[in-house]
């Protein structure tokens, strides 16, 4: 019989589930309304996701820490794979089929647990100087571990994800500490590249750049801007939501859930759902501010903080023509089941670190008879 303390309820962020909840029953009635048998999915993805949340936050994870380079090299393995024996979709090879189980994976995606506990790990055994943070010799070597599944998603190709995972990378390397002569020589080499980084890119990419560049807009982003302006002030009711229900609104339930919702709920909805998520992202970062010499919390907590914004900002930036549509879901809210359940893990295992930060705590955990 599983028996927990009481002290392990003192410590767990009551505050990040508080201002998660409204986003995902909000998703769930969005969805319902458009297609139920995609929520019933969700559904499925809720229950699974529940279970995977309460593994990993009661998984010891402080004394399993050597098991990290492992898990990170298997999903690098993973990813190589998918060269070789993944499928592909809409003419890009994400995926691998699981044999006898008509059943897929997305590597990349479990890639992003991995990634951030590897960038913990490693930080945790090699902390940077208080005063200089790291210098280029370290941060070469960190970032060898950033660049390799970067480069294994990109060309699958994957742009969206794998700068995702290169921007979180660097971006929790800029909050540990590194010193800015290296940032300065950085953003030098970038200047430099940036023609070739472009040349580089596949037709599709470029067209996506060129669209958002063009003096119009494409007909997908056209039709989201449409539907936000329907909604108004105050949104129209289900029945006069005519660019969602009529299916002019393109993927109204995924990429461009959040047209849908302005739709139905206007411009005051829209406010409140950017609101929500500022909170969590400022409730994360002021937690990081208090986690000082906590390096492995600090990774976490500041991953989450990078993917909420980066995720959000992207997906509604790209519904009103501010950004090249580049298919990243909105947070726990679009439907899908890769990144919600990858979200949820890593909330587990931040409230995890948060609420068995002293390790005497996990003392608390005892299995019994």
């Amino acid at each position: 019989m599983l028996r927990i303390d009481r002290h392990i309820f003192i410590h767990f962020d009551y505050i990040l589930p508080l201002l998660l909840v409204p986003i995902i029953f909000m998703s769930y009635f969005l969805v319902n309304e458009l297609h139920p048998v995609l929520a019933s999915k969700q559904l499925v993805y809720f229950s699974i996701g529940l279970v995977t949340f309460v593994f990993f936050f009661l998984l010891p994870i402080r004394k399993l820490l050597w098991l990290i380079p492992l898990f990170y090299w298997l999903n690098i393995a993973l990813l190589v794979s998918v060269q070789f024996f993944g499928v592909s979709k809409l003419g890009a090879k994400r995926w691998l089929e699981i044999p006898f189980f008509n059943f897929t994976i997305q590597p990349s995606e479990i890639m992003k647990i991995s990634f951030i506990l590897m960038l913990g790990y490693l930080i945790v055994n090699n902390p940077p100087d208080k005063e200089k943070g790291y210098g280029v010799v370290r941060f070469i070597k960190l970032s060898i571990y950033i660049l390799i599944p970067f480069f294994l998603i990109l060309i699958q190709p994957d742009l969206g994800t794998a700068l995702i995972l290169l921007i979180m990378g660097f971006g929790i390397l800029f909050v540990i500490g590194v010193n800015y002569k290296v940032w300065l020589t950085i953003l030098l080499l970038l200047s430099v590249a940036a023609p070739l980084i472009y040349s580089s890119l596949q037709d599709y990419q470029k067209k996506r750049i060129n669209d958002f560049i063009g003096e119009k807009p494409s007909y997908h982003v056209r039709q989201s801007i449409i539907a936000i302006g329907s909604g108004g002030l105050n949104g129209q009711e289900e029945s006069e939501a005519t660019q969602s229900h009529l299916k002019f609104l393109p993927i109204a339930t995924s990429d461009f859930i959040f047209a849908f919702y302005v739709e139905r709920f206007g411009f005051w909805g829209g406010v409140i759902l950017i609101v929500i998520y500022g909170l969590i992202i400022l409730h994360l970062l002021t937690i990081l501010i208090y986690m000082k010499g906590d390096y492995l919390t600090q990774v976490v907590a500041s991953s989450l903080a990078f993917l909420f914004f980066l995720y959000s900002s992207v997906n509604i930036a790209m519904t009103i023509g501010y950004a090249p549509v580049v298919g990243l879901p909105l947070p726990l809210f679009s439907y899908g089941g890769s990144s919600f359940i990858t979200f949820i893990i890593l909330l587990g295992i931040w409230e995890n670190l948060l609420t068995f930060r002293h390790d005497t705590l996990y003392d608390a955990i005892k299995y019994g008879d």
